[in-house]
């Protein structure tokens, strides 16, 4: 089953020329909660922006690139949607991180999201697709914690597909 994971502004911009715009330490520990011992689903640039293989995780990467290749055995690259087919369909969660490109090509095949959603705008040329109410109802909301270390307002919101 692929699901979503991703950390957006209130504006759905999620970065820009290739970076997150904010860091907040409660979410990344989620998010490292959420995917340890998981694959998790990329596009190229995004697996270049994390600076190397994230520990304790498979990495699937789809780049339209013929040549690129990683030499990991935590890491598979692929080409294709063809070639997830069987993490689509597969029971165990599979999380799809980005990027933008990644997201919108995917979410019509994730069953899950879990959002970070800030509440503030960015400025960036990076956009997570519109949440569609009537394909996506929200089964969970938390606040996130909000103090000298995580900077930002923000919730926690968990939608499955209608």
């Amino acid at each position: 089953m692929l699901s979503i994971i991703v950390s957006k502004a209130k504006n759905n911009i999620i970065g820009k020329d290739n970076e997150m715009l904010w860091r907040i330490p409660d979410d990344l520990k989620k998010f490292k909660e959420k995917t340890i011992g998981h694959t998790i689903i990329m596009g190229r640039k995004t697996f270049e922006s994390l600076g190397g293989i994230l520990p304790d995780r498979k990495h699937i990467i789809l780049s339209r690139n013929p040549d690129f290749n990683i030499d990991s055995d935590y890491v598979k690259v692929i080409h294709s949607l063809l070639e997830l087919q069987d993490y689509m369909n597969d029971e165990e969660e599979h999380f799809v991180i980005g990027g933008a490109i990644i997201y919108n090509l995917l979410m019509p095949y994730c069953k899950k999201m879990y959002v970070t959603q800030l509440d503030k705008d960015f400025e960036g040329n990076s956009l997570f697709p519109k949440i569609n109410d009537k394909e996506w109802k929200e089964i969970s909301r938390e606040k996130g914690p909000h103090d000298g270390v995580n900077n930002f307002e923000y919730e926690y919101i968990t939608y499955i597909k209608n």
